[in-house]
């Protein structure tokens, strides 16, 4: 079976951890760890989140006193992908021996009209007070916004529309290679209209809209979303709160989840499914396992036709 795995921010950098490299490096290890099982009965693709690494960078390069201007996000974007990517395929190699495992930076095409860009939504970076992110959106000419545990920086994120490396990650998988791809959603690009060439844009992509596209585009069985929650939760946070342990496409988007949280996983779940009918689930990294066999998580199934 051929699996795309989703790989939220949180797993590799948890909610309130400083971002040290020996940090992620010890909970990349728990990623790989969470995942031999799988590679081991399956083609895995895993594409991996970068809002709290893109964000560290960002705010380096902005107060660097050798630049004279920041670095843009599409660089740093590339930047998080190659750090992250290594650091997945240095931990797989340990846990996988002999599997052939590959990271490749990827390009995502964008739409350089998407209202996206005038909307910015995608958090980035870490949590500050409401003052200090006030200051921060003075001083550095940010977007802010609340998130579920303070304020942070938020982003344009423009849909994914295609992949410059598509066929690359097809050959790769032909060569029975586990591909490490799409990190972050991307490096976002879209195609000079006179030449044809690709420019790098000031966004993120959202990765778990950017990993069910690259799932149908891969003709994937399964896309798995993992993050730091047992399964999806209906009232997330209030004394209603129950679990989603089985939804279609149809309910999932009913579901109302936060468009910070939950809700980009949702409707990339919602989506893959409704436009491949294939399976997708959505649970914690260390029951990814268990979650494709059926017995955590929540699974998101094709809507049933009435004939």
């Amino acid at each position: 079976m051929r699996i795309v795995v989703a790989l939220g921010g949180n797993a590799l950098l948890h909610r309130g951890e400083r971002p040290d490299a020996r940090v992620q490096t010890a909970n990349i290890v728990r990623v790989a760890t969470a995942l031999a099982a799988l590679a081991q009965e399956n083609e895995l693709v895993i594409t991996h989140g970068n809002g709290p690494q893109i964000g560290l960078l960002a705010l380096e390069s902005a107060t660097d006193p050798a630049l004279t201007a920041p670095y843009p996000l599409d660089v740093l974007g590339a930047q998080t992908q190659g750090m992250i990517g290594s650091l997945l395929v240095r931990a797989l190699h340990d846990a996988l021996p002999g599997r052939k495992i590959a990271a490749l930076v990827t390009h995502t095409y964008v739409r350089a009209d998407d209202p996206a860009f005038d909307r910015p939504t995608k958090f980035v970076g870490q949590v500050y007070s409401r003052s200090r992110a006030q200051t921060l959106a003075r001083e550095r000419g940010w977007s802010v916004a609340r998130d579920t545990k303070g304020w942070r920086r938020v982003v344009p994120s423009p849909a994914p529309e295609s992949f410059v490396e598509t066929e690359t990650i097809h050959d790769l998988l032909a060569a029975d290679t586990l591909v490490v791809c799409a990190g972050g959603g991307g490096v976002p690009v879209v195609a000079d209209p006179d030449c044809g060439g690709l420019n790098g844009v000031e966004a993120v992509v959202d990765k778990d809209l950017a990993a069910a596209l690259l799932a149908q585009d891969l003709k994937a069985d399964f896309l798995l979303i993992l993050t730091d929650v047992p399964c999806v939760y209906a009232g997330f946070g209030t004394p209603d709160q129950r679990p989603v342990l089985d939804a279609t496409p149809i309910e999932l988007r009913r579901g109302g989840f936060p468009a910070g949280s939950m809700g980009p996983k949702a409707e990339a779940a919602a989506r893959f499914v409704a436009r491949t009918g294939g399976l997708a689930a959505i649970g914690a990294l260390d029951a990814a396992y268990e979650i494709v066999h059926g017995r955590s998580g929540t699974l998101v199934r094709p809507d049933l036709t009435v004939g």
